[in-house]
């Protein structure tokens, strides 16, 4: 099978956008050389837009349905990422999508799998980050959607860490401030600052400037999160 996708995809992004818009052109190449999706009526290919669009859905179905209660400010959440980054007609498309996948099931595991093997980990950790802030649309998020959320950082690759600082971002504990930078109270000055450096790159808004507004801005978020949290810890210690 032809693998001209994936290459042609790379060299765009690189020329473009630099080393991050070639890994990015090269995963959509990717996914227009081989992706394909079965549904009732049969084989059908899809581009690389749209499947990404129906794995995210297919996640966001899985969140929404955790609790058995699909409320109108977790929908409201949805339409607002979709619009801000696929615009309005690729959203109904997605809308219809997502009540499909509500209607009757979600491939998760095969989701999570895709997902594990053909995206990069800017792009894992912006879905995860949408996912909590989905699950918190109402203010709280419930024992059943975190569970949900957990489940899927692991199955498409994301450390405990990982999923522990982004989900931090949304439940204020005692210790969240650590619990963001990966560290513990234990931590020596040198290890939170350390751990701090590894964080802020790790979550610069730089990462995802190729994606559309909503991912930006959540990118922005983490990273002001992020730098929160160093803030609070060097107020509590004293450290210079």
């Amino acid at each position: 099978m032809s693998s001209i996708g994936r290459w042609i995809g790379a060299l765009l992004g690189l020329i473009f956008f630099g080393f991050f818009g070639a890994v990015i052109g090269y995963f959509l190449g990717y996914i227009y050389d081989f992706v394909s999706t079965k549904q009732s009526s049969g084989t059908v290919n899809i581009s690389q837009r749209g499947s990404f669009i129906s794995y995210l859905m297919a996640l966001t179905a899985a969140v929404l349905k955790s609790d058995h209660i699909v409320k109108k400010i977790e929908l409201d959440v949805v339409k607002q990422f979709l619009l801000s980054n696929f615009g309005e007609q690729d959203t109904l498309k997605a809308l219809q999508i997502l009540k499909d996948y509500l209607d009757n099931g979600t491939p998760i595991d095969e989701v999570c799998y895709k997902i594990k093997h053909s995206m990069t980990t800017p792009l894992k950790l912006q879905i995860l980050h949408y996912l909590y802030q989905l699950g918190n649309a109402d203010g709280a998020l419930n024992a059943q959607e975190l569970g949900v959320i957990e489940n899927i950082a692991i199955k498409i690759g994301l450390s405990y860490a990982d999923n522990n600082s982004i989900k931090n971002m949304f439940i204020v504990q005692t210790d969240s401030a650590y619990e963001i930078l990966g560290v513990s109270k234990n931590s020596s000055d040198d290890e939170i600052k350390k751990a701090y450096r590894d964080m802020a790159k790790k979550y610069h808004p730089d990462k995802v400037n190729t994606m559309g507004e909503d991912v930006k801005n959540a990118a922005k978020e983490k990273f002001q999160k992020v730098n929160q949290a160093y803030d609070a810890i060097r107020k509590e210690r004293n450290m210079k």
